[in-house]
């Protein structure tokens, strides 16, 4: 009777305890949802502290979701000066040490906390979602939601979510096992119910400087580059043609994401060097290159020479990922830059 009161015991607590795991694990996605929506729909400002690469820079922000056009800037307080205003889709970046704006057409909804918007897509099979011990955060009870990677060939998140705003105060991107890439972490948050125009225009003086323009596609016509084989969870999302400043021809731009991770390759038809009647074909100028992998803050890009072309990837991914994706890529016999369907110009002032 003692040992099946036991078991019976046992088997109560097992069922109590997966019980309370499978609670946990849907108040975890419930908070990443109650992230997301304050996300969208609150307006904030503050200062927050960004650590990459080594290097860490202290930035002050105004992000406008309601009482007027959605929009965004983010100020560099250390030095720099460097400005980044969100206006719709059109993200202006002003580059006071280089005397240059950039102009240029981006999708995401948030220039900051734009990619904690897609953390709900973690469920999706290939990340876990958990929830550790509440703690405090800038003065603030936090709950922290931890997204990690099922395996080595994406980025995973840990999250401190304010309990009364839902608002992330601090997010650190993380490899899996457990080292910071990149943290953010608010030192001052407000929640203000409007945010004048004038909050979110440029401080600095522009009228000088040089202004490029470039115009993002995001076109899906047909490729003839493709990657043979990608890591588990990636598709591709965009395919599209540009010229790039600096580029000598026109470059074919592919998106592969799991919806959440993404990476961008850029395959750029190489010069070819002049025939010296020993062959058909001139090698490309450059086709002795070797592949080259590096890390760019938080992002990691390679590149190498296939059939010709230059392809290169960058993402915020473990090198392992990019390097697997660009040595993948495979161009058709047929295989040539389409004409440009996207356009960068350089001047005075282009506006």
């Amino acid at each position: 009777m003692r040992a099946g009161s036991l078991r019976t015991a046992s088997g109560i607590c097992l069922a109590l305890a997966i019980s309370g795991m499978a609670r946990a694990g849907d108040d975890a996605q419930q908070w990443l949802q109650r992230m997301e929506d304050a996300l969208a729909a609150r307006n904030y400002q503050g200062v927050f502290v960004h650590e990459h690469g080594g290097q860490t820079e202290t930035l002050r922000i105004v992000h406008r979701a309601s009482g007027g056009p959605l929009a965004e800037r983010i100020v560099s307080l250390d030095g720099s000066g460097r400005e980044f205003i969100r206006r719709g889709s059109e993200l202006i970046c002003y580059l006071p040490d280089q005397k240059t704006v950039l102009v240029e057409q981006a999708q995401d909804v948030g220039l900051l906390l734009g990619e904690l918007r897609k953390l709900e897509l973690a469920a999706a099979g290939q990340y876990t979602v958990s929830e550790l011990a509440r703690t405090r955060i800038s003065g603030r009870s936090a709950r922290v939601i931890v997204v990690e990677p099922r395996d080595g060939f994406r980025y995973g998140y840990r999250l401190w979510i304010d309990e009364n705003t839902a608002m992330p105060l601090k997010t650190q991107l993380r490899t899996g096992n457990g080292q910071v890439v990149e943290q953010i972490v608010f030192t001052e948050l407000t929640l203000p119910r409007n945010i004048a125009d004038k909050a979110l225009e440029p401080e600095v003086d522009a009228a000088n400087y040089r202004w490029l323009r470039h115009e993002a596609v995001t076109g899906t016509g047909n490729s003839t580059w493709q990657a043979r084989q990608l890591p588990p969870g990636f598709r591709m999302t965009v395919q599209a043609t540009q010229v790039l400043p600096g580029a000598k021809h026109p470059v074919t731009h592919l998106v592969y994401s799991d919806g959440l991770a993404s990476v961008s390759v850029f395959v750029e038809e190489l010069a070819r060097l002049p025939s010296t009647g020993n062959s058909s074909s001139a090698a490309p100028d450059d086709a002795l290159v070797t592949a080259e992998l590096n890390r760019l803050g938080s992002s990691s890009a390679y590149s190498t020479v296939v059939q010709g072309h230059r392809i290169t990837a960058i993402g915020e991914v473990p090198p392992d990922t990019v390097r697997s994706i660009a040595q993948s890529m495979l161009g058709s016999p047929r295989a040539a830059v389409p004409p440009a369907t996207g356009r960068a110009a350089a001047s005075g002032r282009v506006r």
